[in-house]
């Protein structure tokens, strides 16, 4: 019990602000829209670009860490792809965005400061190193899973120029190729441009979960309870299962192992709406797993806190 009040509930306590100050008016949905293109599009990636232009690769990209953590996330994604093609009759593209919804976890806006509240700052090293291959390893396995869906029949030139203007358009990603040309090159930043982005980055974190619930209030779980259900349980429960097992048969260090469970133990982040708005296919699966998983999460991931307690 101590877990989830130290540890989780302030972080949901803030998405429930902004899910509170946007439902009674006292904050608008256009500023909502506005904190989290500022978080999205600014701040989050300051944060991504500073710290892997700091962080120390050799030690960081733990290949154990990595290979769980994304072998997991691959397994989910075609989990859910065929389980909404088996058991629910989806079409193709439908169960592309709906296996998206099972890859993507919310790996900055929840598994960030969850994890910087249970283990502390020093121990975010793990997630940095996850977090700096996620947007381009997701985007690029769903969109191009996508594009060959939507393009059968068309040129192999036709479906990677699709997927490249996808993938670097997206900020996070633009960020995280920056900030490995600076720490691969060893270039510095001068001391007033690393204070001014440090200031950007203290705010990105509380702002971004405020922003998170402002947005969740604009989504209503309706119809299609059986496929959001099977979401929930694949990103909630089957993703850091496999971390768990892969981590320990590979023998991944303690601290890197907590990140890795704990970031594939987060519900769907909002780029799996990002992702089927993007294509029209699936919303109401995606946006109502985006809100109830991140609901269910308060408990699955108090669950895995406390299993984690005897690593």
């Amino acid at each position: 019990m101590q877990t989830l009040l130290d540890v989780i509930l302030p972080v949901f306590l803030v998405i429930g602000f902004g899910y509170v100050a946007v439902w009674r008016g006292y904050f608008s949905l256009s500023g909502v829209d506005g904190l989290m293109k500022f978080t999205q599009s600014f701040a989050i990636p300051c944060l991504l670009f500073k710290a892997i232009a700091e962080i120390d690769l050799a030690r960081s990209f733990d290949p154990g860490l990595l290979m769980s953590f994304y072998s997991g996330a691959t397994i989910c994604f075609f989990a859910g792809l065929f389980g909404a093609r088996a058991f629910f009759g989806r079409d193709w593209e439908d169960c592309v965005a709906i296996g998206f919804c099972c890859l993507f976890s919310n790996s900055v806006l929840l598994g960030l400061p969850i994890t910087e509240r249970a283990y502390g700052a020093d121990a975010l090293t793990g997630n940095f190193a996850i977090v700096a291959l996620h947007s381009p390893f997701c985007y690029g396995l769903g969109i191009t899973t996508m594009e060959i869906t939507r393009n059968r029949g068309k040129s192999a030139f036709e479906m990677a120029r699709g997927v490249a203007r996808a993938m670097f358009s997206n900020a996070l990603v633009i960020a995280i190729l920056l900030g490995f040309a600076f720490n691969l090159t060893g270039l510095t930043l001068p001391g007033v441009v690393s204070d001014g982005l440090d200031l950007v980055i203290r705010a990105a974190l509380p702002t971004a979960l405020f922003a998170l619930g402002g947005v969740l209030i604009q989504y209503r779980p309706e119809g299609d309870l059986r496929t959001i259900a099977m979401v929930c349980c694949i990103a909630l429960l089957l993703h850091p299962a496999i971390v768990w097992f892969m981590g320990q048969s590979l023998a991944v260090p303690t601290e890197a192992f907590r990140s890795g469970v704990l970031t594939a133990a987060m519900a769907p982040g909002f780029n799996a709406y990002i992702f089927a708005n993007m294509y029209g296919r699936a919303r109401r699966v995606a946006a109502s797993a985006v809100l109830l998983a991140t609901l269910g999460s308060i408990f699955t991931v108090w669950l895995w806190l406390l299993l984690l307690e005897g690593v």
